[in-house]
């Protein structure tokens, strides 16, 4: 009895490799009459048609990428929204400065050149820094 052809029909219709498919020895004669689709479906129901489990060595699952300090990234426009809205206020802070005449150009010049190098933290820490040099 060659069942080469109902086992590939099985395979097919169960989605498995053919490997996978066993029958059951009291059934063969069922079996051998299966024709259609519905046939090895309702076979397989109940309980002539078997699906092995999957033999062979496990895959490794990978351990996930931890999130560390040097995995953790901002995303750039957050980072350039935050860098626009501190050069601004200290260049306005500045303006001001040159205005009542605590600054002078060149002095403006380079603290402006420090702000875009984002010297400064904060408002705070450029006021520090002015009365440092003075």
């Amino acid at each position: 009895m060659n069942l080469a052809t109902r086992k590939e029909l099985a395979a097919k219709v169960l989605r498995v490799g053919k490997n996978r498919i066993s029958f059951v020895e009291g059934r063969l004669p069922e079996i051998k009459e299966a024709i259609t689709r519905v046939d090895i479906l309702d076979l397989h129901k109940s309980g002539a048609i078997l699906i092995k489990e999957i033999s062979g060595r496990k895959k490794i699952v990978r351990r996930k990428n931890r999130r560390r300090t040097g995995k953790i990234k901002l995303p750039v426009n957050k980072r350039k929204a935050e860098y626009i809205i501190i050069t601004r206020k200290l260049r306005k802070f500045v303006r001001g400065l040159i205005r009542a005449g605590a600054v002078d150009k060149e002095k403006n010049q380079e603290l402006r050149r420090q702000i875009r190098a984002r010297a400064f933290k904060s408002k705070r820490h450029l006021k520090e820094n002015l009365e440092e040099t003075k």
